[in-house]
C-alpha cells in the first residue's frame, strides 16, 4: 500500500506539541492582530522588533538551525531511549547526596502536582499560605534539628549556602583578620565553591587541620563539616573555643539525618549552620535540585542570606504568614545587598519539610538508628577481619585498603555498587535509608571476597546499641549523643496516616494560587505552561536517583541530553558555549561576571572593576556586580525607559581605563525593544568593556535575535522563565551561562566531577558540576516538542498577547513606556502614580483586589515604583486575557467610585481586599459596599471561585514582631 505523506504529515501535525502549549487559537491570534490593525505575526514582530538585531534581517539565515517539534509521544519515547542508557547503580558515594525514599504521598500528591509546582513565589501572602505554612514548618525543622534560634526557608545547595556563610562571617564576625579557614574534612564541592567565592572578596582560604593548624592564622571565620566527609565526628565544641579566642565565627555544615542522634550544632556554640535536606525525601537527581538549610544565632537574623518566612496577623486580627525582613530582597539594596540571593529551592523545601511531618520524629530516630545500626554492623564485620576505618561515625566508613583500591572499586561496580575513591589507598562507604541488610553482606563480600562466611546476625546481635552504655560498640560516643527533643510541635505529630497526610496536603495546596487557578500575569517572570509532558522524567529512575559524581560511564544518557540541550541554547542565543552549572538566575549574573574577571585578569586586565548598570535593571545585577569585586556605576534611562546612550558615552569615557563590563537586560527591564542595543553593546566594546546581557527577558527573543550575534559576550538563561521550568512556589530554578568564544575558557568546572573543555582550573560556582540536573529534561522537552517553528511561534505569540493587553488596557490606564510603533515587547508596565495621587489607592490595593476577581496580580513597583507589570505568556488563551482585562476594566470603575467620593478612601473594597469566607458571614457588615460587591465583583465569578484564606496581612506588625517559627497551637483557634 502507497504511504500518504500529505495524509501523515497532516496526522502528525495533528498531535503537534505547540498548539498545545501556545493558548491562542488561530482565530484568537487573527482577532487580537486585528484589534492592532495588523494582517499577522510577521507584521508584528516587523513593527515591534529592531531590524538591525533580527536574525533574518542580520544574516539571511534561518532563525534558528534546530529540527522540527515532535509529538509528545515521539519525545517521550526519545529521551525514554537516553534514560536506558543511565545505569543506576547503587550509590554510597555519600559527600552530602544520599539514596531516599520518598514517601508516595508526598510524590504524587507534591512533586508531581502542578497544584505545588507551577506557583508562583509567595510575594502575594494572601494566597499562599498553604506553601508559607510548609515553609514556616521547613524553618522549624531546621532550627530544631541545628539547635539555632532562626533559620531561613531555604538556598541553592550546600556548597552555595557555605559560601554564603563565608560572606556573613567576613560581615559579622568582631575579627578584622583576612583568613577563612576550612576544614580538611570539609566536602571537597564546597571547599571549591568557598574558594571561587573569596577570590574576589579580598578572602584568603586555608585549608588544614582545625585541631593542629587553627592557631596558625589570623582567622575570622571557621567551616567545619560535622560529620566530616571521611565519616569522622567532628569535636566541634573545642575547634569553637579556639576560634573564639581569636573572635572568629563558626560555621558548621551538617546532616539533618545525623543530627536526630547527633548533639547539634547549637548547642556545641556554632554561630551558623548549614547544609542539605536532600537525604529528607528528595532524589539525589544527578546533584538537584535539593533545598539547602540556613540557620543562625538569634544576633544574625538580619543578616542572613534568602527569605524567611515569618508569622504576622492579618486585618481580621488572625494569625497569617508572610515573607519576613523584605526590605533585605535584593531589588532593594541592589549593590549594597548582603547576597544576590533573590530565590530559594521551596518546593524541595516543602518535600523535605513534608518528609519530617510525615515521619514525626520518633520515624525519623528509627530511620537514624537504623542507618547507624548498618553502619557499626558494616564496621564490626570490616575491622574483625583487619580492614582498617574510622572508629567515629554516623553513617560514612573511609577504609584503608592500599593497594587494593582498585581491585575493590572495579568488583563493586561488577556488583552494581558505587563506593567513593579517596586518594590512591582509600575507600569511602555511606549508608543511607534504602540500604539493606542484604546490602552490607554484598558489601562485606565485595571489600573482604566471597567466602568470609561472616554472618550479618552474628555481628548485630555483638552490638548493643542504644541500650545504656554504647561506648566502644558503636561510632557514636555517649558525649557526641542528642538528648534533647526535638520536633516537638503538633505539625511534626498528628500527620502519621497516609488519610491524614493526605489529607494536610490537600488543605495547605487549596490556600494556595497557582497556574491551576488562572493567569499568574507577573512581568519579568514568565509563568508559562509547564506542560504535563516536559515534567514525567523527572520521576523516572533513571533521572532521579543517580548521583552527581557517579561515573561518567554510567550516565551517557545524562550527557547526552545535556549536550543536545546546550547545543539548541547555544543557537537559540548565538552564543559559542554553554555552561550549565549555575543552578538559579542570581547563579547565572554571578558565573557570567565571574568568566569577565577571569578573562580580564588573564590578559593583564584585573585593574578593571567598573560595572555599568542602567538604573532600571533587576536588583541582582548589581548584588552579583558587587559580589565579584566590582564598583557599580549607574547608567541613566530617558523618559521612554530606554538606557540613555549620551549618558552611557560619558561614564563609559569617563571610567574607560578601568571599564570592566555593562550589565543590560534586553528588551529592558521597563518591557521595550531598545533600537539602540548595538550601539550600547559597540560603546562598551570600544573602551575595552564586555557586555552582559541579562536573559531575563529571552522570551521575547527566541527565534527571533539572538544576543551573542548583535552584541553581548555574556547572558544567563532563566530555564525556570523562558524554558518552562516550573517556579515551585519560589524555586527551584536554573540559570546556565552562554558565552562567546573568548570567555568560554572561563567558565565554571569541579573539582570532584570536573566537565570537558578548554576551563581547566576554574573553580566551581555550584556544588554540582550540572548544576540541578534532574529538571533539564523539562527544558530539553520543551524545546525538542515545539521545535524550530514552534519556538518562534512562543515568542511571536507571546509579543502578541503582550500588545493586545497592553491596547486594551490603555484606555483605562497609563501605559508608562512604549517601544518602536507604539509597541511593548512580551510585558507592559501601567502606570498607578496617577491614581494614587487622584484618590489614595495604590498599586498594592489593585494587586489584592485582583484576588477577588480571580487572579494573582502582576509584579508590583517593579522596576519602577507604584507601577504594575504585566506578564500573560504566550500560553494564556485569548479569553482568559480578556477575562484579566475585565477584571482591571472593572477595578478602574472601582477607583472612580472613590474618586467620586462615592466610597470613602478608608473604607472601600480596594483598601480592604482581598476578602474571605470570614467577610461572607460577618454578622456585622458596616461597609459602604456589599458582601456581593466584595467577594462577588464580576457577575459569573461565583463559578470556580477562588477564595483566599487571609485578609490582608500586616507587613510592619509582622517586622515589629519576628517570628520565623511554628506558633503554638492556642495561635491557630478562632477568635471570638
Amino acid at each position: 500500500m502507497a504511504v500518504d505523506k500529505q495524509a501523515l504529515r497532516i496526522l502528525e501535525q495533528s498531535n503537534a506539541f505547540t498548539g498545545r502549549h501556545i493558548g491562542p487559537d488561530q482565530a484568537q491570534q487573527q482577532a487580537m492582530l486585528s484589534e492592532l490593525k495588523l494582517n499577522s505575526l510577521s507584521d508584528l514582530i516587523e513593527q515591534t522588533v529592531p531590524k538591525a538585531i533580527r536574525s533574518l534581517a542580520t544574516s539571511g539565515e534561518s532563525p534558528l538551525a534546530i529540527a522540527p517539534g515532535k509529538t509528545e509521544v515521539q519525545a517521550l519515547k526519545y529521551l525514554r531511549s537516553l534514560a536506558d542508557q543511565n545505569k543506576v547503580n547503587k550509590s554510597y558515594i555519600g559527600m552530602g547526596y544520599y539514596n531516599t525514599h520518598i514517601p508516595n504521598v508526598i510524590l504524587r500528591n507534591v512533586l508531581e502536582n502542578p497544584g505545588w509546582y507551577t506557583a508562583y513565589t509567595p510575594y502575594q501572602p494572601e494566597i499562599s499560605q498553604g506553601r508559607l505554612e510548609s515553609l514556616l514548618n521547613f524553618q522549624q525543622m531546621v532550627m530544631d534539628l541545628t539547635g539555632m534560634e532562626v533559620a531561613n526557608a531555604s538556598l541553592l545547595d550546600e556548597a552555595t549556602a557555605a559560601a554564603e556563610a563565608m560572606a556573613l562571617c567576613y560581615r559579622s564576625s568582631r575579627s578584622k583578620n583576612p583568613v577563612f579557614f576550612v576544614a580538611d574534612d570539609v566536602h571537597p564541592q564546597t571547599i571549591d565553591v568557598i574558594k571561587t567565592r573569596a577570590e574576589h572578596m579580598g578572602i584568603q582560604v586555608a585549608v588544614g587541620n582545625p585541631n593542629t593548624d587553627l592557631e596558625k592564622h589570623d582567622i575570622f571565620g571557621v567551616q567545619l563539616q560535622y560529620p566530616g566527609t571521611y565519616g569522622q565526628i567532628t569535636d566541634v565544641a573545642s575547634i569553637v573555643a579556639k576560634a573564639k579566642e581569636q573572635k572568629a565565627m563558626v560555621s558548621v555544615a551538617t546532616d539533618l539525618m545525623a543530627l536526630m542522634l547527633l548533639k547539634s550544632p547549637g548547642e556545641l556554640g556554632a554561630d551558623i549552620a548549614l547544609g542539605s535536606s536532600q537525604r529528607f525525601g528528595v532524589p539525589m537527581g544527578f546533584g538537584g535540585p535539593h533545598a539547602a538549610f540556613f540557620a543562625a544565632s538569634e544576633k544574625l537574623k538580619r543578616s542572613l542570606p534568602g527569605r524567611i518566612i515569618g508569622v504576622s496577623i492579618d486585618r481580621r486580627g488572625n494569625p497569617a504568614y508572610r515573607m519576613a525582613m523584605q526590605t533585605r530582597e535584593q531589588h532593594i539594596r541592589r549593590e549594597k545587598a548582603t547576597s544576590n540571593i533573590c530565590t530559594a529551592q521551596a518546593l524541595l523545601a516543602n518535600i523535605s519539610a513534608f518528609y519530617a511531618v510525615y515521619h514525626g520524629p520518633e520515624g525519623l530516630k528509627t530511620i537514624a538508628e537504623r542507618i547507624h545500626r548498618l553502619t557499626t554492623i558494616l564496621h564490626k564485620g570490616l575491622t574483625t577481619l583487619g580492614v582498617q576505618c574510622n572508629n567515629s561515625y554516623f553513617d560514612t566508613l573511609t577504609l584503608k585498603v592500599g593497594s587494593q583500591q582498585e581491585a575493590i572499586y572495579n568488583r563493586a561496580l561488577e556488583a552494581g555498587c558505587n563506593l567513593r575513591r579517596i586518594g590512591f589507598d582509600q575507600l569511602g562507604i555511606s549508608i543511607d535509608e534504602t540500604t539493606t541488610a542484604e546490602d552490607i553482606t554484598q558489601l562485606l563480600n565485595i571489600i573482604l571476597g566471597q567466602g568470609q562466611d561472616l554472618d550479618i546476625q552474628t555481628i548485630d546481635n555483638q552490638i548493643t546499641l542504644f541500650e545504656g552504655k554504647s561506648e566502644g560498640k558503636s561510632g557514636l560516643k555517649d558525649e557526641h549523643r542528642r538528648t534533647d527533643p526535638v520536633l516537638t510541635h503538633p505539625t511534626f505529630n498528628r500527620y502519621h496516616s497516609e488519610t491524614d497526610m493526605l489529607r494536610y496536603l490537600k488543605r495547605l495546596e487549596n490556600k494556595d494560587y497557582s497556574l491551576t487557578h488562572g493567569m499568574i500575569p507577573l512581568g519579568s517572570c514568565t509563568m508559562k505552561l509547564n506542560a504535563t509532558a516536559e515534567m514525567i522524567p523527572v520521576s523516572w529512575p533513571e533521572f532521579a536517583n543517580i548521583h552527581p559524581f557517579a561515573p561518567r560511564d554510567q550516565v551517557k544518557g545524562y550527557t547526552t541530553m545535556i549536550n543536545e540541550l546546550e547545543t539548541a541554547l547555544a543557537t537559540i542565543t548565538g552564543y559559542d558555549k554553554i555552561s550549565m552549572q549555575p543552578n538559579s538566575g542570581a547563579q547565572g549574573e554571578y558565573a557570567g561576571l565571574l568568566a569577565i574577571r577571569n578573562y580580564q585578569e588573564a590578559n593583564g586586565q584585573a585593574h578593571r572593576n567598573i560595572c555599568l548598570i542602567p538604573s532600571s535593571a533587576h536588583g541582582t545585577n548589581p548584588a552579583s556586580a558587587a559580589m565579584v569585586g566590582m564598583k557599580v556605576v549607574v547608567v541613566d534611562c530617558d523618559e521612554n525607559g530606554n538606557v540613555d546612550v549620551e549618558d552611557l558615552k560619558t561614564k563609559a569615557e569617563q571610567h574607560s581605563d578601568n571599564l570592566s563590563c555593562l550589565m543590560v537586560t534586553y528588551p529592558s527591564t521597563h518591557g521595550v525593544y531598545e533600537e539602540e542595543i548595538r550601539t550600547i553593546c559597540d560603546i562598551v566594546h570600544q573602551h575595552g568593556g564586555q557586555v552582559y546581557m541579562d536573559g531575563a527577558n529571552m522570551n521575547a527573543l527566541v527565534g527571533i535575535a539572538k544576543p551573542g550575534k548583535f552584541g553581548s559576550d555574556v547572558s544567563h538563561l532563566n530555564l525556570h522563565k523562558t524554558f518552562a521550568i516550573p517556579h515551585g512556589g519560589g524555586g527551584p530554578g536554573m540559570g546556565p551561562i552562554g558565552v562567546r568564544s573568548h570567555l568560554a575558557p572561563y567558565l565554571p568546572n569541579h573539582c570532584v566531577s570536573p566537565i570537558a573543555g578548554d576551563n581547566e582550573g576554574m573553580g566551581a560556582v555550584s556544588a554540582a558540576p550540572f548544576g540541578s540536573a534532574s529538571i533539564l529534561p523539562i527544558s530539553y522537552l520543551y524545546i525538542v516538542m515545539l521545535g524550530q517553528q514552534g519556538l518562534q511561534k512562543s515568542s511571536e505569540v507571546a509579543i502578541l498577547n503582550a500588545n493586545y493587553m497592553a491596547e486594551k488596557l490603555a484606555a483605562h490606564y497609563d501605559v508608562l513606556y512604549r517601544g518602536r510603533n507604539n509597541k511593548v515587547a512580551h510585558e507592559c508596565i501601567i502606570d498607578i502614580r496617577p491614581i494614587k495621587e487622584a484618590c489614595g489607592v495604590t498599586e498594592e490595593d489593585i494587586a489584592k483586589r485582583l484576588m477577588d476577581y480571580g487572579f494573582h496580580a502582576p509584579t508590583m513597583s517593579f522596576p519602577v515604583a507604584g507601577t504594575l507589570m504585566i506578564e500573560p505568556t504566550e500560553s494564556e488563551s485569548k479569553d482568559e486575557i480578556d477575562r484579566f482585562v475585565s477584571a482591571m476594566i472593572a477595578i478602574r470603575k472601582e477607583v472612580r467610585k472613590v474618586q467620586e467620593g462615592q466610597w470613602p478612601t478608608e473604607d472601600n473594597p480596594l483598601c480592604n481586599a482581598p476578602h474571605t469566607m470570614a467577610d461572607l458571614v460577618d454578622s456585622d457588615w458596616s461597609h459602604p459596599y456589599s458582601r456581593e460587591e466584595a467577594v462577588f465583583p464580576l457577575k459569573g465569578s461565583m463559578n470556580g471561585k477562588y477564595w483566599p484564606t487571609a485578609n490582608r496581612i500586616d507587613n510592619v506588625y509582622g517586622d515589629r514582631n519576628f517570628i520565623c517559627s511554628c506558633p503554638s497551637i492556642e495561635n491557630y483557634q478562632e477568635k471570638d
